[in-house]
């Protein structure tokens, strides 16, 4: 079977679920140091630090990746991985494999969904999936943004991933590994209309104008447009997010307060922060996510027919 012909059997629930969480960890390995990268430019500048030649540690993307690797070694790229894989299992499966079973139970079993109906969708799936992966993230985050502390205390805050997970329950409580919930359910609906609504309908676009027929390419194509998409909406609310996931106790009296303080100290332009690394990662993390998920959805129908036919 060609990549240009798709199967004619509906996917369930169940292989999209799967699809999405395999797809969400492939683009999570491949792009993880962009993500790491764009973490530690949000917080730079969080607190005044000691020494004066700190103040601008990280310029840009690649300047970033290229001082982490020099003074910490090139596995400081991927510190936070573990966690990182989990939320992918637990939060991709869930956002992107559920979405389309959402539109249908929206629209009552109707396969035309208008914009409300897809933007409705996202939002709920991304809601749902903030539930499931909040502590994952927040761990996620911890790890990548540990260098701070220890250039303050050369203590590392966790000594792995479980450790950060009991660590984070015993000093904070349980609503610890759920800090920056709200934020975080603004951020990921927010993205999942972005992402989702803006591949589901170019992608449609596409094939109803037979730019394209349903293989690589449109997915390619649809994917790049959520990414630059996605990222110009939901930037602001990320910073907010890692910058609140990050904080110690009493450090900030809510994800508003933490708003409101990058506002007053650092102007509108930290809003934005980590811009550049957002976009390469959510790019390159759209594309290789859809393109995957596509993919390995195609595969497992195919597989699927290969079994009903023994």
């Amino acid at each position: 079977m060609s990549d240009g012909e798709p199967v004619d059997l509906p996917p369930t629930a169940a292989v999209k679920i799967f699809s999405a969480g395999t797809a969400g960890c492939v683009a999570e390995l491949l792009t993880f140091p962009l993500d790491t990268a764009k973490v530690r430019l949000q917080i730079q500048g969080e607190v005044r630090p000691v020494l004066k030649d700190q103040r601008v540690k990280y310029r840009g993307v690649f300047g970033t990746i290229f001082t982490m690797v020099t003074t910490e070694g090139p596995r400081s790229l991927y510190s936070g991985l573990v966690a990182g894989l989990q939320r992918q299992m637990s939060f991709a499966s869930v956002r992107i494999g559920l979405y389309d079973t959402m539109k249908q139970v929206y629209t009552r079993g109707s396969e035309n969904a208008g914009i409300g109906i897809r933007l409705l969708a996202g939002s709920t799936t991304g809601a749902m999936a903030v539930a499931f992966a909040q502590p994952t993230d927040v761990v996620k985050v911890r790890f990548q943004a540990q260098v701070r502390l220890q250039e303050s205390s050369s203590l590392k805050r966790y000594n792995g991933t479980i450790d950060a997970y009991k660590s984070i329950a015993r000093d904070e409580g349980i609503k610890g590994l759920w800090k920056g919930c709200l934020p975080n359910i603004t951020r990921n609906a927010i993205v999942n209309c972005s992402e989702l609504v803006t591949y589901d309908i170019i992608k449609e676009l596409i094939l109803k104008c037979n730019l394209m027929t349903d293989n690589m390419p449109c997915h390619f194509t649809a994917a790049f447009a959520a990414g630059f998409c996605t990222t110009i909406v939901a930037s602001p609310v990320d910073v907010v997010k890692t910058r609140f996931m990050n904080s110690t106790p009493g450090q900030y009296r809510g994800a508003i307060n933490c708003a409101l303080t990058m506002l007053i100290k650092e102007g509108p332009t930290a809003f934005y922060k980590g811009f550049m690394p957002s976009f390469l990662r959510l790019g390159s993390w759209n594309i290789v996510m859809f393109v995957s998920y596509e993919q390995i959805k195609r595969a497992v129908l195919c597989w699927e027919v290969m079994q009903q036919w023994k």
